[in-house]
């Protein structure tokens, strides 16, 4: 099974006239999504391969239900000035499950649409992330590139798999499907210090997928994303063995230096990646020394779990 979204997931894009909403459109029609509408203010009755456009997201989730589809899902693709405006009014309209692509927002405006989807029951992923994909079901946002590409790195199979890279998060479900390990969901949370949705608050929905065997995260340095994960592994007692890749080891040797992403910023001792290694094994989390090691790690927890 997948979670947050699945093959029945009709969504739409908002900003869908912008050249990487146009891309961004094109690449997940052609991987299979339901890409039901999109959203660009005074563009309506235009289309996007085959997409119609409305002026509003209320118009577009209207138009949907009168021919009997509910909207799920919207793919925020717009400016940082207008994103949090974008993703307010998508929370108006229903919408529960929202991917934001764009860079550069505002901490401030990011903290408030996270509160206010709470409010809503809506789960936002992002922003500054590539999105998630159900292997052979649906993807939401760039993760994996062209269908092709995506088709060729991710497969479906029972590894879930959380990142803050977009792509490592392909890199990893490259290398898993390598070694014959297909993939429930891959979420590419995003690297700002502050995201919609933290690898803690998507263990809940891993958890309870049945099909859901292991989980493989991509760390890097900055944050306390990996202490609390940590700490809800050890106070739910997951099922779930999870393997680590932490990234930017070096930077514990070089302060002051931050590791790509905006969230990457070693603020205390709890940033470093010696201490996040070391809260992870703590909580029983195995950390991979190189990325390719990570199938192997899988298949040995898997294995000690089934005796």
């Amino acid at each position: 099974m997948s979670i947050l979204l699945s093959r029945d997931t009709n969504i739409l894009v908002q900003g869908i006239t912008g050249r990487e909403a146009i891309n961004l459109t094109r690449e997940n029609l052609a991987y299979g999504t339901k890409i039901v509408g999109g959203v660009t203010p005074g563009r309506a009755g235009r289309d996007n391969y085959g997409v119609p456009v409305f002026d509003t997201v209320a118009e577009a989730v209207a138009a949907n239900a009168k021919k009997g589809i509910e909207v799920k899902g919207s793919i925020v693709s717009v400016p940082p000035s207008f994103t949090q405006d974008a993703i307010f009014e998508a929370l108006d309209a229903g919408i529960t499950l929202i991917v934001v692509v764009t860079e550069n927002v505002p901490r401030k405006q990011v903290a408030q649409a996270v509160e206010y989807a709470g409010m809503k029951g809506a789960r936002i992923i992002g922003p500054n992330c590539l999105g998630i994909i159900s292997p052979d079901e649906c993807k939401m946002g760039g993760v994996g590139g062209p269908a092709a590409n995506t088709r060729q790195a991710y497969k479906k199979g029972p590894i879930g798999v959380m990142s803050r890279s977009g792509g490592m998060t392909t890199e990893i479900a490259s290398t898993l499907t390598a070694a014959g390990l297909g993939q429930s969901t891959c979420c590419s949370i995003g690297g700002d210090a502050i995201v919609g949705t933290t690898y803690a608050e998507l263990m809940p929905f891993f958890e309870a997928d049945p099909e859901t065997e292991a989980i493989a995260i991509y760390s890097e340095p900055g944050g306390r994303m990996e202490a609390e994960l940590a700490e809800w592994v050890t106070t739910h007692r997951s099922r779930l063995p999870i393997v680590a890749f932490m990234a930017g080891r070096f930077m514990d040797e070089m302060k002051g230096m931050r590791f790509g992403h905006a969230g990457t910023i070693v603020e205390g001792k709890e940033d470093t990646t010696a201490e996040k290694i070391k809260r992870m094994e703590a909580a029983g989390i195995s950390v991979a020394e190189r990325i390719e090691e990570i199938p192997a790690l899988i298949r040995k927890r898997l294995a000690e779990r089934r005796r």
